[in-house]
């Protein structure tokens, strides 16, 4: 059965390019870089589990960082480890979005924008998800954009699961500051079948269905999402795929299908190898 992700319209975008600028790739990845053994042989054999998995996908997000503090050097480090074309997505810490909720967080952003700083120019997004109790509140909402623009200026993507946030009101204060709603799956509101916020960047989260974080994407499923991504590429948009559904291993596998499928049509997202050749 087709996922609720993929509804008919296409997935909205930037202003379309010039015709002569290529679209920037998808960026493909998971929730981690841990890769199931039984996948092994579709990665290199040597290097770290990092060093392997940016061998054939672009893309990874940091979840750790939600629930601990990095050292700069541990970001530095990683970044060091993996292709100059490699980029991470960073959740932000449970402390700001879970604990104190967006409220008097200035400080602990400055501490987790220095400490995700050590990934330099490969730090390529921010994600920040709300916890599903967290209301819209214009004046917090407000008030916690402002502080973390002034401190980021690069891409940032925000997950929220109350139905609050996927009004119009939310919508354009996100727009205001270049924000992009999450396009997660399965989606918690109907409004959430779209992406929001800012069209200059689409952030898909691929969340499992029917079982959350367990189950796997069949590929028919993937097939049809492919076409979706690249064509938001085309028109513009930074393009993000993030699979979160990693309980059981399944994110490597439906990683690897969609970024063959984009290989196949644009050229520009690594394929794995056969490992029978």
């Amino acid at each position: 059965m087709q996922a609720s992700l993929f509804p008919d319209e296409p997935l909205p975008g930037a202003a379309a390019r010039p015709a002569a600028a290529p679209p920037a790739p998808v960026r493909v990845g998971c929730a981690g870089w841990s890769l199931p053994r039984l996948l092994w042989p579709q990665f290199p054999a040597d290097g770290t589990h990092l060093q392997r998995y940016a061998a054939r996908l672009n893309a990874v997000e940091i979840n750790s960082s939600f629930y601990r503090p990095h050292q700069p050097a541990t970001y530095a480090r990683w970044a060091a480890s993996v292709p100059a074309h490699f980029r991470f997505s960073v959740k932000l810490p449970k402390a700001i979005t879970h604990q104190r909720r967006l409220v008097d967080c200035a400080g602990l952003l400055d501490g987790f924008l220095a400490e995700a700083g050590g990934l330099g120019a490969r730090l390529g997004c921010l994600l920040v998800q709300l916890p599903p109790s967290l209301a819209f509140d214009a004046a917090v909402a407000q008030e916690f954009l402002r502080a973390l623009r002034q401190r980021h200026g690069g891409p940032v993507a925000l997950e929220p699961r109350h139905a609050s946030w996927f009004g119009a009101q939310a919508d354009a204060l996100l727009q205001g500051a270049q924000v992009a709603r999450v396009l997660a799956d399965p989606p918690v509101h109907a409004a959430g079948r779209a992406p929001g916020g800012h069209a200059g960047l689409v952030y898909a989260r691929l969340h499992g269905a029917p079982r959350m974080y367990y189950s796997a994407y069949e590929p028919a499923v993937l097939d049809a999402l492919a076409p979706r991504l690249q064509a938001a590429a085309a028109s513009g948009a930074e393009v993000w795929c993030i699979f979160d559904n990693t309980a059981e291993g399944a994110a490597v596998a439906d990683a690897l299908h969609t970024a063959r499928q984009l290989a196949g049509r644009q050229g520009d997202a690594p394929a794995a190898p056969n490992p029978e050749n």
